[in-house]
C-alpha cells in the first residue's frame, strides 16, 4: 500500500471567494469490514466520479490506519464490477460535490455532502511535516482541522448519512 497524507478542515460553507475549479459528483459507498477486520482501522470504498464532461471513472480504494498518515491503494474497475458491488455497501454512503482547486503545486479539494450539513476540505501532501498555507479563500471559511478526528472520516460520514430517513423524491 502506498502511503496517502492529507489535512481535512471542517469549514462553516462553502467558501463564497472559491476561485472556479474542476467540479466532480460523487457517489461513495463502504464495504462492510471482512471478517477479523477492524473497521476502524481498515477500510474498502467504492467510488463512481461523474467528471464535468459527462465521463464516468468507477474506484475502489482500501485505506488502513487514522489520522495524517494513511496506506492506501486505489484501482480502477470498471461498471459492470461496480454495480456488482455496490449493493454491498447498502446503509454506508454518501454523496457529495467536490470541487478540486490547484494552488500552486497543490490540489484543494473541497466537498459538500449532499445528504449531511457538512463541508469539508482536505489538501494531500508529500510529506508528513510539509508545511500547508491556507490560501486567503477558504481561511474565513475554517472551522478547525478536523484530520485526527474520526468523526470526520468519509466512512463515518457515510454510516452517519444511512441513518438519516430518505425523503422521497419530488418532496
Amino acid at each position: 500500500m502506498a502511503a496517502e497524507i492529507e489535512r481535512v478542515f471542517l469549514l462553516s460553507g462553502v467558501p463564497a471567494a472559491m476561485p472556479a475549479g474542476e467540479v466532480w459528483e460523487i457517489d461513495q459507498g463502504y464495504l462492510p469490514p471482512a471478517r477479523g477486520d477492524d473497521p476502524t482501522e481498515l477500510e474498502g470504498r467504492l467510488r463512481r466520479i461523474v467528471h464535468p464532461d459527462g465521463r464516468e471513472e468507477f474506484v475502489h480504494t482500501v485505506k488502513r490506519g487514522l489520522g495524517l498518515v494513511r496506506e492506501e491503494t486505489e484501482r480502477t474497475i470498471d461498471r459492470d464490477t461496480f454495480e456488482r458491488e455496490w449493493p454491498r455497501t447498502a446503509g454506508r454512503r454518501l454523496r457529495k460535490v467536490r470541487t478540486r482547486v490547484a494552488v500552486g503545486d497543490r490540489t484543494w479539494e473541497v466537498d459538500r455532502f449532499i445528504d449531511l450539513p457538512v463541508v469539508l476540505a482536505e489538501c494531500e501532501l508529500p510529506a508528513p511535516d510539509s508545511p500547508l498555507a491556507i490560501p486567503a479563500w477558504l481561511a474565513g471559511s475554517v472551522v478547525r482541522e478536523v484530520t485526527e478526528e474520526p468523526a470526520f472520516r468519509n466512512s463515518e460520514l457515510a454510516r452517519r448519512a444511512g441513518l438519516l430517513p430518505r425523503v422521497p423524491s419530488g418532496q
